[in-house]
């Protein structure tokens, strides 16, 4: 299961998990879509593939809740 980490770890934008314009890599890194664009899709921690994280919503977010940890560092 996914992280879902609640930030963008480039520019510390709130990314929540059910909504849309989360990028991640296979690492789960996380980036909101401005910096994934800026970083031409390509994670700068793995050079893997940034790709659309899916949203968790309703239910599934309530029993699985997002991770609360953030990850940007100013």
């Amino acid at each position: 299961m996914l992280e879902m980490r609640p930030d963008c770890e480039r520019c510390g934008a709130d990314l929540p998990a059910d909504q849309g314009g989360a990028f991640i890599c296979s690492f789960e890194c996380t980036f909101c879509a401005d910096c994934a664009e800026a970083m031409d899709e390509r994670c700068p921690n793995c050079g893997g593939e940034l790709l659309d994280r899916p949203a968790r919503v309703g239910k599934s977010l309530q029993r699985h809740p997002a991770s609360t940890v953030r990850h940007f560092t100013p």
